[in-house]
């Protein structure tokens, strides 16, 4: 395929399904040609959207670009909670959810540790790439997550409304009682942004009051840093 058939079948792809994953072959020449990348950026901003990616997140997606967010969603009475039509409580789900799956995620990742090989030091591991998906991505149970936090956030019925919406969205994966990463969970909230607040805000309380351990600050400051970096690709 030449070039505009690329970026035609990238742009009718991204807008179908609103994410991919980074190892496809046009998402991937997205994020290394920087010519690609250009003519795409230009081509979706001029409908007012913007790529989203960051190289801890194992897929890339389309969403509304930031000066567009208001003229599109400002009318809306979900718009005070969201633009993608969640209520506070089901917000906060969202934050949790976010909290105990990215977090340490972010954490292997910086360290270049797996999921298997929890507390044990490798001495080549930064020389190793970015892992990505069930590596470094860790798994939730339904019934965990209603015992830790169902008291605060609205019982079992509200927890299974939530976890259902969520999950149209694409930001979880259920499976079998278990709730997993989505396409869209890492890629879409702002790391940067979001674990400062978690890690030196109430929810880290309310987290740690539950038994589940916050990163350390130094894997926080790195993850960061290295959001805002895309050298690796």
């Amino acid at each position: 395929m030449d070039m505009e058939t690329e970026l035609r079948t990238l742009t009718a792809r991204l807008l179908a399904h609103r994410s991919m994953p980074r190892t496809d072959r046009l998402a991937r020449r997205a994020l290394v040609d920087d010519g690609f990348r250009h003519a795409l950026d230009q081509r979706l901003a001029a409908v007012g959207l913007q790529l989203f990616d960051n190289p801890y997140a194992a897929h890339i997606a389309v969403g509304i670009a930031d000066d567009m967010r208001e003229p599109v969603f400002g009318q809306t009475r979900e718009y005070a909670a969201s633009n993608v039509g969640l209520m506070r409580d089901e917000l906060a789900w969202l934050m949790v959810i976010w909290s105990l799956i990215v977090l340490p995620k972010r954490e292997r990742q910086v360290s270049r540790r797996a999921l298997n090989d929890e507390g044990q030091d490798d001495m080549f591991g930064a020389e190793q790439p970015v892992e990505h998906g069930d590596a470094v991505s860790g798994a939730l149970t339904e019934a965990s997550l209603l015992a830790d936090f169902g008291s605060r956030l609205g019982g079992k019925m509200k927890l299974n409304i939530t976890l259902g919406k969520l999950a149209r969205l694409g930001f979880i994966e259920r499976r079998n009682g278990l709730v997993f990463e989505g396409p869209l969970l890492d890629v879409l909230l702002d790391y940067r942004i979001l674990a400062d607040r978690v890690i030196h805000g109430t929810l880290a309380d309310v987290l740690t009051g539950a038994g589940h351990a916050m990163p350390e600050a130094n894997a926080f400051e790195l993850a960061a840093a290295a959001d805002d970096d895309e050298a690796d690709e």
